[in-house]
């Protein structure tokens, strides 16, 4: 009888576990998803709400920033084979993202490359690398 109940106690951890999992790995999808449209579609500006508060609260968009994502639209947003575990709860992606100046029509691509991490509290993924730095040069 003990032999049962401890099994049916592992049986109902390993299951909790995978519901948790589950729960994460759906979350990551959506948000994926979720970010991605929202850059490729509104600009990036909408990235904002993704990123984490502390990095928000440390790193906030200046007014310059605001300008020079006013002068680029996003035309491309390739985020190639998707996340990498880099731990329990973290992701990397690097993404290829193709920027049209506004003014000249000339397009560029730069290398956005991400850190997400999961807030288990809050059951949300976060951006901890902040919003892409479209000043870069290749």
């Amino acid at each position: 009888m003990r032999r049962l109940v401890v099994g049916l106690i592992l049986l109902s951890t390993v299951l909790l576990s995978a519901c948790a999992t589950d729960k994460r790995d759906y979350a990551l999808s959506h948000t994926m998803i979720a970010y991605a449209n929202a850059v490729r579609w509104d600009g990036l500006e909408a990235a904002e709400p993704f990123v984490d508060p502390k990095v928000r609260e440390a790193h906030p968009i200046t007014d310059l920033d605001r300008a020079r994502f006013k002068q680029v639209q996003v035309s491309d947003y390739d985020d190639g084979n998707g996340p990498v575990p880099s731990g329990e709860n973290e992701v990397r992606q690097n993404v290829q993202i193709s920027l049209t100046n506004v003014h000249t029509q000339t397009v560029r691509t730069i290398v956005d490359r991400q850190l997400w991490r999961y807030d288990p509290k809050k059951q949300r993924w976060w951006l901890e690398s902040g919003i892409p730095d479209i000043t870069q040069r290749n």
